[in-house]
């Protein structure tokens, strides 16, 4: 079997295992996506849906999913390809923005015209996106200072446009007319406490706000989350945007809380919310949700489902994540929607033009650590067990020079090939200490080798494993696991795979892979 063949027998693998396991008895089971898509914000235009996310720091950013049925998504379109060029998302300078980048986004649709809001830390600004077609673009861009928390953007019935934000204490602000900035002297508080309903004890302050309007009253989503407790959501109510609010704890179950709510054709409501899950990130759920004296009731008796009245999952090929030979015909984009650059890239030192048939890496600067390596091309890894595997010629790379697969988070784990005085060997590199050390290398006597890292996310055992092929038949651990960790503050999204090549003596180098094949099997068992 030639190298190419494998990637048909990998995607029948992957849909067909996603199949049995994400729907059963022909009915869609939680979560919808076992992958990192936080922050969700979801809208219906007719009967077709559309669902932002966040991605923070990777470029292109704001992915932009569509569902017919609320449980099969496919990605469309990203609201940016840059959120600014700034050192600090171009990697430059020693700056980056791990764990900042744009946050949770919200998604509205207005006379016949898409809009994505966002906000960031690394400007100090909110921004605004809008589009005609949100599945082919162009996005138009606004922004403006300052960066609103959590914000969401509403348009009411009176031509006005206002943002809630915050967290515990819920502000509300009017934009101009153009929505180019706040209208001056608007900004005042909503809600002097959102998290109350869920007690006076409160780890973490009511934010994530999304706000709707429903048979003439607002309502206000928010996550709060209880010292002790778990991350709950709550809902405030009002007959006037302006309040006053009323609010409510609708629902405390496995920690699956901030979102909002959708209704569907039929006239079935779900609230779409997700899960702190582990090295694998936060992963949506889907929550049945009922009306009750004018208020949302959400799940079944108080808790969330495991399996919902829905269509089951076909799997995440070809909709969240996908294989790719990198053979391109013209009419097809460089790259696939899958693929996100970790922070802004460098355009002119990557191409699937330069070689037929294989993605090329090529460095221009020498880089101090594997974090500030430009042109990172990266996948989600998802649950609750996945592989990533790829065929790397480093028949351009240059002393000094180490390239190959990565599962990426703060704690990183790497297995490619380094060149050494000249030589080659195959190395796997472990940061689960919190630095990186050469954990295993072997000698290489030839010019290309098969790479493969797998994912154990089962019950949140959350280890990595990492193997090389002479043959693409039989494969060779090295290294030590990698103990997964998903870390909040300095990354703050899912493990990915990806794809490097970095230069520690001599810019200039090149690496060629092949294809990127993932599998929802590991070779691991239980």
């Amino acid at each position: 079997m030639g190298r190419r063949c494998f990637s048909v027998l990998a995607q029948l693998v992957v849909s067909a295992s996603h199949f049995l396991l994400l729907g059963q008895a022909g009915k869609a089971q939680n979560p919808i996506i076992y992958a990192d898509v936080p922050d969700m914000s979801m809208i219906r235009v007719d009967d077709t849906y559309y669902m932002s996310s966040t991605t923070m720091h990777m470029s292109p950013g704001v992915p932009i999913m569509k569902s017919l049925d609320l449980v099969n998504w496919q990605m469309v379109n990203y609201a940016y390809d840059i959120l600014d060029d700034v050192d600090s998302l171009n990697l430059n300078n020693g700056k980056s923005s791990y764990g900042r980048g744009s946050w949770a986004s919200c998604l509205r649709y207005h006379n016949n015209t898409y809009y994505v809001s966002t906000f960031t830390a690394t400007t100090g600004k909110t921004y605004i996106y809008s589009t005609k077609n949100i599945e082919k673009g162009p996005w138009t861009k606004i922004s403006f200072a300052p960066s609103f928390h959590d914000n969401t953007l509403f348009f009411d019935d009176d031509g006005r446009t206002y943002l809630i934000y915050g967290a515990g204490r819920l502000n509300i602000v009017e934009l101009n007319e153009d929505l180019s900035g706040v209208k001056p002297g608007t900004d005042r508080v909503l809600i002097e406490n959102a998290s109350l309903p869920a007690g006076d004890n409160i780890m973490l302050g009511a934010e994530g706000s999304q706000l709707f309007k429903v048979n003439g009253k607002y309502y206000i989503f928010n996550i709060t989350w209880p010292r002790g407790g778990m991350r709950t959501v709550v809902v405030h109510r009002a007959d006037k945007i302006a309040g006053p609010y009323e609010g409510r704890l609708v629902l405390q179950d496995l920690g699956v809380a901030q979102g909002g709510m959708i209704d569907t054709p039929e006239g079935n409501w779900f609230a779409y919310l997700f899960r702190d899950f582990g090295s694998v990130g936060r992963i949506p759920y889907l929550v049945p949700m009922k009306w009750e004296d004018g208020w949302p009731v959400l799940g079944v008796e108080g808790k969330v489902p495991e399996k919902l009245n829905l269509p089951v999952s076909k799997g995440l090929i070809p909709g969240i994540v996908a294989n790719d030979e990198f053979s391109r015909k013209k009419k097809d984009a460089p790259l696939p929607l899958v693929w996100q650059w970790n922070h802004n890239p460098n355009n002119k030192l990557w191409s699937v033009k330069a070689r037929k048939g294989y993605l090329r890496l090529t460095t221009a600067r020498i880089d101090t650590s594997f974090e500030m390596t430009r042109n990172t091309l990266t996948q989600r890894t998802f649950g609750p067990v996945c592989s990533g595997s790829t065929y790397l010629d480093m028949s351009g790379m240059k002393d000094g020079d180490f390239a190959g697969l990565c599962l990426l988070q703060k704690k990183f784990g790497q297995v490619g090939v380094k060149i050494e005085n000249g030589m080659p060997f195959i190395v796997m590199v472990n940061a689960d200490s919190g630095r990186p050390i050469e954990a295993q290398s072997v000698p290489l006597a030839q010019k290309n080798i098969y790479l493969k890292a797998e994912c154990d996310f089962r019950n949140k055992t959350d280890r990595g494993y990492f193997f090389y092929s002479l043959d693409g038949k039989k494969w060779i651990p090295i290294g030590d696991q990698l103990k997964m960790e998903y870390s909040l503050m300095q990354h703050f999204m899912g493990y990915r795979f990806g794809l490097f090549n970095s230069a520690s003596s001599q810019p200039g180098g090149y690496a060629d892979f092949d294809f990127f094949h993932i599998n929802s099997e590991i070779s691991l068992k239980d």
